[in-house]
């Protein structure tokens, strides 16, 4: 399971970043990756739950290139919106750490 969560670290981290600008978002992206991965070393995230984790972080970074595709950047609107996606999944990755 530690390899299986290692390949899915690394492959989001090739895969996340998306603009120059979006350096904060980036790091935190990095940082909740790098919880999920904690989670699943020490054995507090299963594999469903994984998966779901990621589900979520590749829907959000989906979501933030279809913003960032349509005209360049974000608008303030478009990042309220994706830091409360962010903030949600933040609290998701708690919960199910410390469950």
């Amino acid at each position: 399971m530690n390899r299986f969560a290692y390949i899915v670290l690394c492959a989001t981290a090739i895969f996340l970043p998306t603009v120059a600008s979006a350096g904060e978002i980036h790091h935190r992206e990095v940082n909740q990756q790098q919880r999920i991965y904690h989670g699943v070393k020490n054995g507090s995230i299963d594999r469903a739950e994984l998966r779901q984790l990621e589900r979520r972080e590749v829907s959000l970074e989906a979501e933030r290139r279809r913003d960032i595709r349509s005209d360049g950047h974000l608008t303030p609107q478009e990042r309220r919106q994706l830091n409360r996606r962010e903030n949600r999944l933040s609290r998701t990755i708690y919960r199910v750490k410390h469950d």
